[in-house]
């Protein structure tokens, strides 16, 4: 089903009318709107998922796994959610993980969470309008696909430039010492576009030549050590260093005292360091998927995480025995350090195949 402008069209001035005619709301605040009614929709259609749970659709092969565990650290701030038909699209999911830390980390999950969709949703007007010339041309040209990845693309900037600054500017949120990262994956079609800030991380799992299932990392883990992110810390005079204790772990501190020692160099909030380095920005992707590729999944280990969901008979246990198997690395490795909260979203393109293939028969 394609989400022609005409339904955009029309489901915005009833939004419009619903406020009056003198209404001083701007067209993005209109769409917005629009987009927040197409979330209410996807609830009550049971279209979203926002906790550990499992999700398979009726109309098609798309299945997602979800699973979210307290740590050590009080309450479980970490927040996924996965929306099936997303922007009313028969053929698209949305997934999004945010890992978040400080004091008011799960207040601003819960915002980031219901913002980041609503956000993204606002732009189907514009990838409409390029879809259905796409459709009217019989041969789809490459300007054409790099015209549409780069409309997604500038709508993650924007989005996540537009929520950084309604989190500085929230009466009701302290994001100074508080933030979180933000990992979300558009599935359209055989389309990715991932757009991410922070260290979680996104991986896909495909089939060799040799027929073996192997990992391939789809995201940048954004640590402060890595030469570019240091250097551009370190020239807006923030500070770049390890806790004795911690030797290895690198944390992006202000250029004076003992804070916030956040270990990674892009965020969501933490505003105490953005004039230090520290930004918003996303490094937005993209990947065809081919009948090669089988699922994609959020944080641990990429050949670990691998093997663990290969061997997961059930589908539906996949995101749960990869925060298992998270937890029990921790306590191992990570002795007496409190766990952080682990989550985990497993996305599944095709049916079982993958259950066919040794995922590493030529590496062990």
């Amino acid at each position: 089903m394609m989400f022609f402008p005409s339904f955009l069209d029309e489901l915005a001035r009833t939004v419009s009318m619903k406020k009056g005619k003198n209404t001083s709301s701007t067209e993005d605040d209109i769409g917005r709107e629009v987009a927040e009614t197409l979330a209410k929709d996807a609830k009550k259609n049971d279209l979203m998922l926002s906790s550990s749970a499992t999700f398979k659709s009726n109309k098609s092969n798309k299945f997602a796994s979800i699973c979210s565990k307290r740590g050590q650290k009080g309450i479980n701030q970490d927040c996924t959610i996965v929306w099936e038909e997303f922007g009313c699209q028969e053929d698209m999911i949305f997934c999004g993980i945010f890992d978040v830390h400080g004091p008011w980390g799960h207040i601003i999950a819960k915002r980031v969470k219901q913002s980041v969709p609503p956000l993204l949703c606002s732009w189907q007007k514009a990838l409409a309008l390029t879809s259905l010339g796409q459709e009217l041309n019989t041969e789809p040209n490459r300007s054409t696909r790099n015209h549409q990845f780069d409309i997604w693309k500038q709508s993650c900037l924007k989005t996540y430039a537009d929520i950084d600054q309604e989190l500085k500017h929230h009466p009701g949120i302290d994001s100074f010492h508080s933030g979180t990262t933000a990992l979300t994956i558009i599935k359209q079609g055989e389309h990715l576009v991932i757009a991410n800030v922070g260290d979680s991380r996104a991986v896909l799992a495909t089939i060799s030549d040799d027929v073996n299932l192997i990992p391939f990392q789809l995201t940048i883990d954004f640590k402060p050590n890595i030469p570019e992110e240091a250097e551009r810390i370190r020239q807006s005079q923030g500070r770049v260093s390890c806790l004795r204790d911690e030797p290895g772990v690198y944390r992006v501190w202000m250029p004076k005292g003992d804070a916030p020692g956040l270990a990674v160099s892009r965020a969501i909030g933490d505003h105490c360091v953005k004039e230090f380095g520290l930004i918003s920005v996303p490094d937005v992707t993209q990947r065809n998927i081919t009948n090669k590729d089988q699922f994609v999944w959020d944080v641990i280990s990429n050949e670990e995480a691998v093997e663990i969901v290969c061997s997961t008979d059930d589908r539906e246990k996949s995101a749960k025995r990869l925060v298992q198997c998270a937890m029990r690395a921790w306590r191992s490795k990570k002795r007496g350090i409190a766990m952080d909260d682990i989550s985990a979203i497993c996305l599944f393109f095709h049916p079982k195949l993958f259950q066919e293939v040794n995922p590493f028969k030529a590496s062990k």
